[in-house]
């Protein structure tokens, strides 16, 4: 199970909302953490029914400022303890498994606040006996390599952080994916880059998750990049069966692919010929496909990936300038997508300004089954 932590700055951008869908369906998050929402709940509930997530919990934003969100999924059972401006404290489970406590937190950026909210932090339990994991943006720098650029790193901004995790027995866990969580998105000499997201938890902790993993994933219409915490570790990936799918069959490519793959195989035992033209022509079609239907999401992951590179790279020159055209192009493919799903699955009562590919993949499936007989 994945949980996903981001400070989105704000909630009220399309663009915002589409990159939120795409890290979710990665890793199927079972639970979602958003801080910096700026937007009421009545805007939210809209969007949390469109993205299937069954149960929520809000702190409203100051005026423009602020506001936390917390969604999850029937299969994770969460009690809420606490909540404030910069938490939401929980104790929950996954699949009924023994419950244990997660700390959802926005470090306060004022430095005068700073103190309080650790301070508070280490009496809310006795972490040396409890399973306890913190997630999210923590606002602070606590050391000199979690920098980049700007103001030299100070060592004492840190302290209250390590007499935090001194008292309560804490550690970080790692984050793959890269160094820094938060960019001043300048370019040049004027660029910034920090670690402010972390994922923190108690050794009962540890001993229960020992597979557990933070991934970092690219930053996408936000200064922050969104953080998963994967509970069993990066999953397995597993050979897919073959499907023949009834889309190949509208290109005449299709039949000349199966004619390559059937074609006569000299020197072959005549009780071998049929399986081996099968795999042969099995082979052809998995190439022709690949190659034909999946640049679309090649294109993606590529850019995906490029951009991961500069975002890790922040002091090559014109980054930035890169990064944003890179952004607006990946942007313009997820929508690209969306409108393909949209429109072979012939949903009628959705408009379109309503965009979950995955949804719209599944009524596609729905109506296949339902032309070819499979219903």
């Amino acid at each position: 199970m994945a949980m996903l932590a981001w400070n989105v700055r704000g909630l009220g951008n399309k663009d915002t909302v589409r990159a939120l869908k795409n890290f979710m369906f990665k890793f199927d998050s079972g639970i979602i953490f958003l801080s910096e929402t700026k937007q009421k709940m009545r805007y939210l509930e809209k969007i949390r029914m469109k993205m299937k997530y069954d149960n929520a919990h809000y702190v409203e934003p100051i005026g423009i400022a602020e506001g936390l969100l917390l969604w999850w999924k029937n299969d994770v059972k969460v009690s809420i303890l606490h909540s404030g401006k910069n938490i939401i404290d929980c104790e929950l489970s996954v699949n009924g498994e023994k419950e244990w406590f997660c700390s959802f937190i926005y470090g306060p950026p004022y430095e005068d606040e700073k103190q309080v909210f650790w301070e508070s932090l280490s009496t809310i339990r006795n972490s040396t006996q409890a399973k306890w994991c913190i997630v999210g943006d923590s606002n602070i720098v606590a050391r000199a390599e979690d920098k980049m650029g700007g103001v030299p790193f100070e060592p004492s901004q840190a302290k209250w952080f390590f007499d935090f995790l001194n008292k309560s027995c804490m550690i970080e866990l790692p984050i793959q994916g890269g160094m820094f969580t938060w960019s001043n998105q300048r370019s040049d000499d004027d660029v910034i880059v920090e670690k402010l997201d972390r994922i923190l938890s108690s050794l009962e902790w540890s001993e229960t998750f020992p597979r557990a993993l933070g991934v970092l994933d690219v930053a996408m219409a936000s200064d922050h990049a969104p953080i998963l915490l994967l509970l069993q570790g990066m999953p397995r990936r597993c050979k897919k069966d073959f499907k023949f799918e009834s889309k190949w069959l509208l290109e005449d490519e299709c039949f000349q692919e199966v004619e390559k793959g059937w074609a006569p195989i000299p020197q072959v035992n005549s009780s071998r010929i049929f399986g081996r033209k099968l795999k042969k022509t099995r082979s052809k079609l998995i190439k022709w496909s690949r190659d034909k239907f999946g640049k679309r999401r090649r294109s993606a992951e590529e850019i995906t990936e490029r951009i991961k590179l500069l975002q890790e790279n922040p002091l090559i020159r014109r980054t930035t300038n890169e990064v944003k055209e890179l952004k607006v192009e990946l942007n313009k493919i997820w929508e690209s997508e969306e409108r393909h799903w949209h429109q072979r699955a012939r949903v009628d009562w959705l408009k379109y300004g309503d965009r979950n590919t995955k949804f719209f993949h599944a009524i596609t499936l729905q109506n296949r089954r339902a032309n070819t007989g499979y219903l």
